[in-house]
């Protein structure tokens, strides 16, 4: 079973940590560098659609960029919630190392990711409107190569990431494959909407849940219960597993 997960927007250097591994397409990603560096900041700006404190930061960043050195393992160097659920810095080896085999990170920028691969901090969202050698947008540059990658691994794909990033891998899919989508919600079995925030910080956990249990197989997502979430059989299909957190709980 392979996991995917989305990037965090904000990302920092783990001195404490560096690796010389680096992604499966930093060829690719090389191409994307080029193509950032040969656009103004105002350009790039639009493309990003930040503030100018973040464009002025984020434009000098891709002047000075390295790739191949100074390297932060992927899952230190995102910052976000779902990343500080995951606990990744205080796992044992083996959580460690099963995280190594079976988590992906999708990214606009390296396309995908081992949790130990080295990567440097970067802005760039899958849904970002960048042509790049014809392909008009980051969804037809990377095509189907995310997907080849997982699947090479596993037909099974446990998937923990938003929809910006699973539309890398939705669309590829064939009857070999099976495609989990867990969706952490609350209220009742009739009636249930998903919170942000939550779901985010639920999704950690899962990936923190699967690898010190060492989890192979789906069934055995069905045991999660952090935060008072509640795995749903009733309602739960083969490809879409729900967590409830019960009305009044």
């Amino acid at each position: 079973m392979q996991i995917i997960i989305a990037p965090a927007k904000q990302m920092r250097v783990d001195e404490d940590f560096g690796t010389e591994r680096l992604p499966q397409y930093i060829h690719r990603t090389e191409e994307l560098l080029t193509v950032l560096r040969s656009l103004t900041m105002a350009e790039l700006q639009e493309l990003w659609r930040c503030n100018d404190k973040l464009a002025q930061q984020n434009y000098e960043r891709i002047q000075r960029m390295e790739l191949h050195r100074g390297l932060t393992p992927a899952l230190y160097a995102y910052d976000g919630l779902q990343y500080s659920h995951m606990g990744a810095r205080v796992l044992e080896k083996d959580a460690w190392e099963y995280l190594c085999r079976h988590l992906r990170i999708l990214s606009g920028f390296y396309g995908i990711l081992r949790a130990d691969d080295g990567v440097t901090p970067y802005r760039l969202e899958m849904q970002a409107h960048l042509s790049v050698g014809g392909r008009k947008n980051l969804y037809e540059y990377w095509g189907d190569s995310l997907y080849l990658s997982l699947v090479a691994e596993d037909r099974v794909i446990l998937n923990l990431a938003s929809k910006e990033y699973s539309k890398c891998i939705e669309p590829y899919l064939t009857a070999e494959d099976r495609l989990i989508t867990c969706v952490f919600a609350s209220g009742t079995s009739t009636k249930y909407k998903v919170k942000a925030t939550e779901a985010k910080m639920c999704r950690g956990a899962l990936v923190r849940y699967c690898a010190e249990r060492q989890v192979e197989q789906p069934k055995q997502l069905q045991g999660f219960t952090e935060y008072g979430y509640v795995f749903q059989p009733e309602i739960s299909t083969e490809h879409e597993y729900i967590f409830l957190k019960l009305a009044g709980k």
